[in-house]
């Protein structure tokens, strides 16, 4: 892995895109009214570089679909969207993955690494994964399950965020998932943090009913204004010499808040130069 302050490149790339492409809230302004859901894709990959899949994270999805996926971004939209994709919680959740798992779950990746559409792998762990040596050592099993694939790990519990961890993530090669959290108790603190050449960023929103809430949807039903999301850009800009690719993935689709906020944050980035997808 290349020195993650290497500022050889002096125009990164950055992919916008949203937490899975299949939410109907997005008829009528993503997608237009009367797409059929199988065709959900096909007009996803006409308007953004990648999507991060997390339906993956509760079912396993074989290579005949993942193919699917391909033939509906490559061939129908001609595009070359890059596709993310979340690990199932067995790996990180329930935590009872092994070797073979990790193997079989990487096999039916095949036809996207064929095609060259493979973005990182993400690992999501609970807010109950806290930093304990048995933590640690099931950590270090996991990542060497992948240790071929671009890697990226997001905690959600504080015990992670210190700059020990940080530090032994650039030295390992793995991809330290930046995520802007709501402002809440009990949730890390919103920073944008580079450990290799490629970068990855997740937008939840600032819904302060983020522990209340009754569905991921309702979590995620926050829009942000476009203060903050040149607050993000700028953000961005200052650590430019730090990545050379960065996806950001938005999760907040309900009510189409990710459409509306993708659109700023575009705009917002292009006012600095970068090339966005």
């Amino acid at each position: 892995m290349s020195n993650p302050t290497d500022p050889s490149n002096s125009s990164p790339k950055i992919y916008l895109g949203t937490g899975g492409y299949s939410d109907t809230d997005l008829l009528g302004t993503l997608y237009p009214t009367g797409t059929k859901k199988t065709d959900f894709l096909r007009e996803y990959a006409k308007q953004y570089g990648a999507v991060e899949i997390n339906s993956t994270f509760y079912a396993p999805i074989g290579q005949r679909a993942f193919a699917g996926m391909v033939d509906k971004a490559y061939v129908q939209a001609d595009s070359e969207l890059k596709f993310a994709i979340k690990l199932h919680q067995d790996f990180t959740h329930a935590r009872k993955g092994t070797a073979e798992h990790a193997q079989a779950f990487l096999t039916a990746l095949t036809p996207l690494i064929e095609a060259n559409a493979l973005a990182p792998l993400l690992l999501q762990f609970p807010h109950g994964f806290d930093r304990t040596r048995e933590h640690r050592l099931y950590l270090a099993n996991l990542v060497s399950w992948f240790k071929d694939y671009p890697l990226a790990v997001e905690f959600r519990h504080n015990g992670w965020h210190t700059p020990q961890v940080v530090d032994s993530f650039t030295e390992q090669g793995l991809i330290w998932c930046s995520v802007d959290y709501p402002k809440v108790s009990g949730l890390p603190p919103s920073r944008l943090i580079f450990t290799q050449r490629t970068g990855y960023l997740r937008m939840h929103g600032n819904n302060l009913n983020w522990w209340d809430a009754m569905s991921a949807a309702d979590r995620h039903d926050y829009r942000y204004s476009e203060i903050e999301m040149n607050d993000w850009a700028q953000a961005i800009a200052n650590q430019r010499q730090h990545f050379d690719t960065l996806y950001i993935f938005f999760q907040n689709t309900v009510n189409a808040h990710a459409y509306y906020n993708i659109a700023m944050l575009r705009e917002a980035l292009g006012k600095f130069g970068f090339e966005v997808l």
